[in-house]
């Protein structure tokens, strides 16, 4: 039987938890997002594109309300963000201004292996920020590159890359991958090989 523990206490958790629940409560899980953003890189902290994120990825502003992707006046600085406890999580709004996100659905396995083909855009991605997403199983590859328009690419394989640019926004957990920097690259030779 798998015995899940509060990341921030180590409280078990109970029945009444859900399965992908990292926390016991909600001020453990405000803890444990700060210790977690403390590693966040410069590049997204210092832009006032935070939100907040509803459980089921509903973007929702510091006070939460339903927030927009699209509208800057319902997004925030870092700072106002991480201290909110609305929802159940961060969330970067990408605006276009070169920074972007690539978003590798069911790359890791469950034993924590990393999928081969995720392994090699990882690879080819080089030194940049990279986390593992809210389900566990995914990664989000943060770096500057020109997209001007999302696009969800399925690849021989049956795989699919998603690549964003504006208009969208990312959970962001701060659990980053196999100690990626905190800091974002020019992404731009992947994103075009992708593309």
């Amino acid at each position: 039987m798998d015995i899940r523990t509060c990341e921030t206490c180590g409280t078990t958790l109970r029945a009444r938890h859900s399965h992908r629940a990292r926390f016991c409560s909600s001020k453990c899980r405000s803890k444990g997002f700060r210790a977690a953003q403390r590693a966040l890189p410069i590049e997204l902290t210092t832009r006032e594109r935070w939100i907040r994120r509803s459980s089921t990825k509903v973007p929702l502003t510091v006070a939460g309300m339903v927030a927009s992707s699209t509208d800057p006046r319902t997004w925030s600085r870092y700072r106002e963000a991480s201290k909110s406890t609305a929802g159940a999580g961060l969330g970067f709004v990408l605006n276009g201004d070169g920074v972007v996100c690539l978003d590798l659905d069911h790359a890791i396995s469950p034993d924590g292996s990393l999928a081969p083909w995720a392994e090699d855009i990882l690879r080819k991605a080089g030194p940049t920020y990279t986390e593992v997403s809210p389900s566990g199983h995914g990664l989000h590859i943060f770096g500057f590159a020109d997209v001007r328009q999302g696009r969800r690419i399925r690849r021989s394989g049956g795989y699919a890359v998603e690549v964003y640019g504006t208009g969208r926004f990312l959970t962001v957990t701060g659990d980053r991958f196999r100690g990626s920097p905190s800091a974002l690259a020019d992404i731009s030779a992947l994103v075009d090989e992708l593309t």
